[in-house]
């Protein structure tokens, strides 16, 4: 990604491995309404405990890249093809990503680092993709702790009863008449933040069921702490609870905010669900080097 030329903002302590003139080669890959930074670190470049706290400052927008989130590419423990660590904007470590997995997932294949078929690492657990062209299907980790009705006084605000799920990360979702009509960041961050799912909090969707094979979504997202234009693992989530519920049949394609959709497969057996993939478009847009400046 070529660098945004910004001001150096004084008081900041540079990290010891950011010597005069350092950059990081990176590329910047974009699925549906989700874009992020993305480093080749097999290497070591990089130290990830080190970059944490630059992420907020990478992922800005205006004032540097401007991106949903940070992923290094590394080398794999196993016998996975590599290993990835997920960092969302706000400098938080994700336990997984499903559009972030997609992007990944074709980024290694176009350069060598892993096979069309592939496996590769996540703190979630080991996540298998296969890239076809520019269409990514991934395959995620089983739905887990699913709940069903789970009521959720608002301060203030009405109250809402929403369903739970972990699709890798944790998603309340919440059935609404017209999801372009909710107050996405008020209601959105009363939800992340809601007792009920502490400590760790929630990722909040509001969706709508058009068909046995369609639906609407909006999320509002933790770690970005706000509104996205479309959430993978969001989107498994609402296919999942609508399912549960008897709204839905596999395939699930879900419209975002975005405008492009994202299909969404599963198996159900005896009340529980497997075979959970993710499928999408995944572009890479750009591809460069980052500068100093940018998180300076």
């Amino acid at each position: 990604m070529w660098p945004r030329c910004t001001k150096s903002r004084a008081g900041r302590t540079k990290p010891p491995w950011s010597s005069a003139g350092a950059s990081w080669r990176s590329t910047a890959p974009a699925s549906p309404g989700n874009d992020f930074i993305l480093i080749d670190n097999r290497t070591g470049l990089v130290p990830a405990d080190e970059i944490r706290p630059l992420v907020p400052r990478l992922c800005a927008p205006h004032v540097s890249l401007g991106a949903d989130g940070l992923i290094l590419i590394e080398s794999a423990s196993g016998a996975a093809d590599f290993k990835w660590r997920f960092f969302n904007a706000d400098g938080s470590e994700a336990e997984m990503c499903g559009n972030g997995a997609r992007c990944a997932a074709r980024f290694a294949h176009l350069n060598g680092i892993a096979p069309a078929r592939m496996t590769f690492e996540t703190i979630a657990g080991p996540i298998q993709a296969r890239v076809e062209g520019g269409r990514v299907r991934v395959r995620l980790t089983e739905p887990r702790a699913l709940a069903l009705g789970v009521r959720l006084p608002i301060e203030g605000g009405t109250d809402f009863s929403a369903d739970f799920v972990n699709t890798g990360v944790p998603h309340a979702v919440v059935f609404v008449d017209d999801p372009g009509s909710m107050d996405v960041p008020g209601v959105g961050r009363a939800i992340r933040f809601h007792p009920e799912f502490a400590p760790a909090g929630a990722n909040a969707n509001f969706v709508r069921v058009d068909g046995r094979h369609a639906m609407r979504i909006r999320t509002y997202e933790r770690g970005v702490e706000g509104e996205t234009l479309a959430c993978g693992t969001g989107s498994v989530a609402s296919a999942v609870v609508a399912a549960a519920r008897g709204l839905v049949d596999s395939p699930v394609t879900l419209a975002a905010r975005s405008g492009i959709d994202l299909t969404v497969h599963f198996a159900r057996s005896n009340g529980t669900f497997g075979d959970v993939d993710l499928e999408g478009d995944a572009r890479i847009v750009c591809k460069g080097e980052i500068m100093r400046e940018a998180w300076e």
